[in-house]
């Protein structure tokens, strides 16, 4: 009896085409998002980095240019930090559909003290969750008219040790900004894996997949100036460290094939092969706190009600 056929392993320096469709980065102008929209530039497919800095956008443009010949790539001026100003962002796409979008944009303090975003959310909790949770529901329509629409939920391996509380999601009472941010990733997580959930539930096409860059350190990423440069002496005191992590270029990696592989299913988590550290892409198993449904409900309904969204982010 012969066997399925099996499809072919994917290759991480060529993936397959995706010409005639469109995807939007949110943080595309630099690190891990960069990196993103590059790699899917060269599928053929036109990639819009969504940003708040202009001048930044542009120069990632300039770059991703640089290197993939006729590249179709555009900026979206996108601030997740100002939730009123969303709608008016989607509005301006002028698209009929989007094939996917990249919820990949963040803010990473290290240091107090705490600030806040212009609506007087947590800065981190506000920008990395709370304007991804909002924009999602203003892009709803578009990956819903879209073939086969997919939601890329950019987690973090620092969420693996983070847990939220559910009573002081903002980091009133108790802020520390490392852990703010993990927690901040972990809520991303969370969001993703009840997105699809919730997309099954009523019959949605839309796919929403969760994946992380693992290990990913600037010293081990190849230059893109002005966007990023590595110094030679930055790459070599980095080498040990590169046994065990890698570049933002390879972190990219889970990212784009939870883009494009057609074999992807919702609701799955895609990391680095090595450790969940570094290497080519693979399917992980969620870790059980990632995927509760009791505190993704919590989190959905008070992310619902700080961020003035419909409860159903517009999905039917």
């Amino acid at each position: 009896m012969s066997s399925a056929p099996q499809s072919r392993p994917w290759d991480v320096h060529r993936p397959p085409s995706a010409e005639g469709r469109t995807f939007l980065i949110n943080g595309g102008n630099a690190g891990i998002g960069y990196f993103a929209a590059e790699q899917l530039a060269a599928t053929g497919a036109v990639v819009l980095l969504g940003s708040r800095d202009a001048a930044k956008a542009d120069a990632a443009m300039t770059s991703i240019r640089s290197r993939v010949p006729c590249a179709h790539v555009r900026h979206l001026q996108l601030d997740l930090a100002d939730l009123s100003s969303l709608k008016t962002a989607v509005d301006r796409l002028d698209l009929d559909h989007l094939d996917a979008v990249v919820h990949n944009a963040g803010v990473a303090l290290d240091e107090p003290p705490r600030r806040e975003t212009k609506d007087g959310h947590e800065l981190m909790f506000g920008t990395n969750h709370l304007g991804h949770f909002a924009l999602t529901q203003w892009l709803a329509p578009l990956l819903s008219a879209a073939p086969a629409g997919r939601i890329v939920t950019v987690g973090s391996f620092a969420a693996r040790s983070e847990r939220l509380d559910l009573d002081d999601l903002q980091s009133t009472r108790d802020y520390r900004p490392k852990r703010t941010y993990g927690r901040t990733k972990l809520a991303q997580m969370s969001f993703g894996f009840e997105l699809d959930r919730r997309l099954r539930a009523v019959g949605s096409t839309v796919l929403s997949v969760v994946a992380h860059p693992g290990g990913a350190l600037d010293s081990l990423t190849p230059s893109r100036p002005p966007v990023h440069v590595t110094t030679p002496g930055e790459r070599l005191r980095a080498l040990p460290a590169g046994l065990l992590v890698q570049g933002k270029d390879a972190g990219a990696w889970p990212v784009v094939r939870a883009v494009l592989d057609s074999e992807i299913q919702g609701g799955q988590l895609w990391g680095p092969r090595a450790f969940g550290l570094r290497g080519r892409p693979r399917r992980e198993p969620v870790p059980p706190h990632m995927a509760d449904p009791a505190v993704a409900a919590r989190l959905w309904a008070a992310s619902s009600e700080l961020a003035g969204t419909d409860p159903n982010l517009g999905f039917r």
